[in-house]
C-alpha cells in the first residue's frame, strides 16, 4: 500500500485495523494474546490501541524480526507453558469470535490445522517470461488464511529447525514421537534448505519443509481478508457498514 502508516495501524471507520483484530480475540476463548509488532512500535500500540482500547488479554508485546517467520519464531519465544497457540495475521480484522472457536476445537483434535477458502478464480503457473507452463486443478486449491494453529511444541520445534543456523543435511521427527492421521511415527528425514531458497509465507509451509506432519484445512469465510492494498480499505469499510 502506498502509505508509510503499516497496513495494521490504517483506520477503517475511525479505529486502527488491528483494534478489530484484538477485539475479536479478546471476546473469544483464547487466554492471551502476544502481540508481534515491528522495530519501535511497542510504544505506539501500548498507548495507542492496547490502553486506549482497554484490550485485556494483551500479556506480552514483543518485537518482531525482519520476515514474518522472523516474527512468529519471537512471538513463539513469549508463550511459554500454553499447550497450543494460534498464529493469525494482524490485518485480517474480520475474523470472528465463532471462526476462533472452530479454529480451537480443531487444533486440540489435530494438533494442526489452518483456515481458507476455495480459490474462485483459475491459477496459472508462469514461467520467467510470464508464459503459461500449467494449470493446476482448481478443485484442489485453497487460498490459506488466519488463524493457523498448533500444538506449541510441535509449531516451536519446526521453527526452530528452519531457522536453526546449526541444522544440515538431515531432520528427523522420531525424537519427538509426534503421530500422524494413521497414527504410524513419522521418521520421515527431510533435506533443511536453505531460508534464502524458499519463500515462507505461511505457518504450515514450516511444517511442510520439517516436520512433514499433517494439517487439517478449516473452512474459512471470504470476508477473512487481509488488509494489503487500497482496494481492500474500501472492502473493509463495506464489511463494517454490513455488520
Amino acid at each position: 500500500m502506498q502509505s508509510d502508516t503499516p497496513k495494521q495501524y490504517l483506520l477503517l471507520d475511525g479505529k486502527p485495523v488491528l483494534y478489530y483484530t484484538l477485539k475479536a480475540f479478546e471476546n473469544s476463548n483464547v487466554d492471551t494474546i502476544i502481540l508481534v509488532v515491528g522495530n519501535n512500535e511497542i510504544e505506539y500500540v501500548k498507548t495507542n490501541i492496547i490502553n486506549r482500547y482497554e484490550i485485556k488479554k494483551v500479556n506480552a508485546i514483543v518485537e518482531g524480526g525482519k520476515e514474518r517467520y522472523h516474527s512468529v519464531y519471537q512471538g513463539l519465544k513469549a508463550v511459554g507453558n500454553s499447550e497450543y497457540v494460534l498464529i493469525h495475521d494482524g490485518a485480517r480484522p474480520f475474523i470472528t469470535k465463532e471462526m476462533i472457536e472452530k479454529v480451537i476445537e480443531k487444533v486440540e483434535e489435530s494438533k494442526a490445522c489452518v483456515v481458507g477458502v476455495p480459490v474462485k478464480d483459475t491459477i496459472k503457473i508462469v514461467d520467467d517470461s510470464n508464459f503459461i507452463v500449467n494449470t493446476p486443478d482448481r478443485s484442489r486449491l485453497w487460498s490459506i488464511q488466519t488463524p493457523q494453529a498448533f500444538s506449541t511444541e510441535l509449531i516451536t520445534k519446526a521453527y526452530s529447525m528452519i531457522l536453526d543456523e546449526s541444522v544440515k543435511e538431515d531432520i528427523r521427527t522420531d525424537s519427538i514421537g509426534f503421530k500422524s492421521s494413521s497414527e504410524k511415527a513419522i521418521t520421515k528425514s527431510v533435506k533443511a534448505e536453505p531460508m534464502k531458497r524458499i519463500n515462507i509465507t505461511d505457518d504450515a509451509m514450516v511444517l511442510e519443509y520439517t516436520l512433514n506432519y499433517p494439517v487439517q484445512m478449516i473452512y474459512g469465510s471470504y470476508y477473512n481478508i487481509k488488509i494489503t492494498t487500497p482496494e481492500d480499505l474500501i472492502v473493509g469499510e463495506a464489511f463494517l457498514n454490513d455488520r
